[in-house]
């Protein structure tokens, strides 16, 4: 049996338990007494003393990333997949969130590399797949969860660097996906259209380096400080439901029921204010009209500090109908229908029922989102058009199913409830 700390910076939050596989979490005595010191999770308040092991385990894993992204980042520092303290120890100096596994996160001076030209950006971006997070580096330790590649960075006088020696990212940068063309512009163009609908939502902005193009995400999960950037922290849905990362859709095959929106939306209300109940609303009929079927339970998050918990602002959202090959399956059912195309009123109505709203609220809500990304989405195309990676020919697509899903969730709507 081992024992492995987690910081905050310098301060020691608690330590992992580490046997046979299985990990738990104790709180350090004197971080409980910190001021504004935060619980590391909803599951885990300071009077528990921490986390027992069955939900600690997926709670740590999520923080590591997924697929072929993790089975790379293993065999690059001789680490077994499954070995998740092994891995986190050597990338988890700057994880989602403000934690660092297994030392402080600052280890010797903080310092950044800065990429010097597009050339070498572009080819750590073409590398990524095989170098995720680019580790085995000296000196460089991050960790982001999920299976897209990414790359944690900085911005350093307006110029993109990579973090060294456990200074904090600030940004996310997200390559251009040759799988899915126009990636960048598609999630570009749903994150700035949630913005200007008016929920809380990540900054972003486009760029290019050679050939390649890439969304840059302004973290959330940081704010400037007088000394530089502050960490905040958070988790995502699978964490605060204690579900592993292969668990992260409602409807899976790996034996464990994932998070339904009747489960996050508990979450929500046992923990957070009645306005983020209707933030989550907001996003949920959002996802809904924009076809976006991957909006699973970690790509929902959850802010902790010694204030309380609020709902995170959104991230990682895409319009998937535009691609062939892309499930029409959403993430979560909406009153037990798993196609957007095909949510009704009644659909609507048993959401409400079953997550606590006023049915009539629901629709009225449906209907009034559904007015905003009319009116913002010519505009939001535009901003991305503007942007340094520029347009790209799909972007029209991605619009066109965009609007082609609001008409059908409205005649939906409005035929249900003629025939109820």
């Amino acid at each position: 049996m081992t024992n492995i700390p987690i910081f905050y910076e310098t301060a020691q939050v608690g330590g992992i338990t580490a046997d046979a596989g299985l990990y738990a979490f104790t709180y350090d005595p004197d971080w409980i007494t910190r001021p504004r010191a935060f619980p590391i999770s909803v599951l885990a308040s300071f009077k528990s003393g921490g986390m027992a092991s069955s939900q600690f385990t997926p709670w740590l894993t999520n923080l590591l990333p997924e697929g072929d992204a993790l089975a790379a980042v293993g065999q690059n520092l001789g680490a077994a997949t499954q070995d998740v303290l092994g891995i986190l120890g050597q990338i988890g100096g700057d994880t989602a969130g403000a934690l660092s596994i297994g030392g402080p996160a600052v280890l010797g001076t903080p310092a950044h590399r800065i990429i010097p030209d597009e050339a070498s950006l572009e080819k750590i971006i073409d590398d990524l797949p095989r170098r995720p997070f680019l580790a085995g580096d000296d000196g460089v330790s991050m960790s982001l969860a999920g299976a897209q590649n990414k790359l944690p960075v900085t911005l350093v006088d307006g110029k993109i660097a990579v973090p060294l020696n456990g200074a904090p990212s600030t940004h996310i940068l997200k390559p251009d996906n040759s799988r899915l063309e126009g990636s960048v512009q598609n999630e570009a163009l749903c994150m700035v259209l949630a913005k200007r609908i008016g929920l809380n939502t990540a900054n972003v902005t486009t760029g290019r380096a050679g050939k390649r193009t890439y969304l840059l995400v302004d973290r959330y999960d940081r704010r400037a400080g007088a000394s530089g950037p502050v960490r905040l922290h958070q988790e995502d849905f699978c964490q605060a439901l204690g579900k592993p990362p292969a668990a992260k859709y409602q409807h899976n095959q790996v034996g464990i029921r994932g998070p339904s929106l009747h489960d996050m939306f508990g979450v929500v209300r046992q923990h957070m204010p009645a306005t983020d109940l209707l933030a989550l609303l907001d996003a949920v009929i959002l996802n809904v009209l924009m076809t976006n079927v991957d909006s699973h339970a970690k790509n929902y998050s959850i802010m902790l500090s010694g204030n309380g918990v609020r709902l995170a602002p959104l991230y990682d959202l895409m319009a998937g109908d535009a691609w062939h090959g892309i499930t029409l399956n959403m993430a979560q059912d909406v009153g037990g229908q798993r196609r957007g195309a095909h949510v009704q009123a009644k659909n609507w109505r048993r959401f409400a029922e079953e997550c606590q709203f006023n049915p009539a609220q629901v629709l009225r809500r449906v209907q009034s989102v559904s007015k905003r990304v009319t009116g913002a989405l010519d505009a939001s195309a535009e901003e991305v058009r503007g942007m340094p990676a520029g347009d790209h020919f799909m972007l029209d697509v991605f619009v066109e199913k965009i609007e082609a899903r609001v008409k059908t969730v409205n005649i939906n709507l409005a035929e249900n409830t003629t025939a109820e």
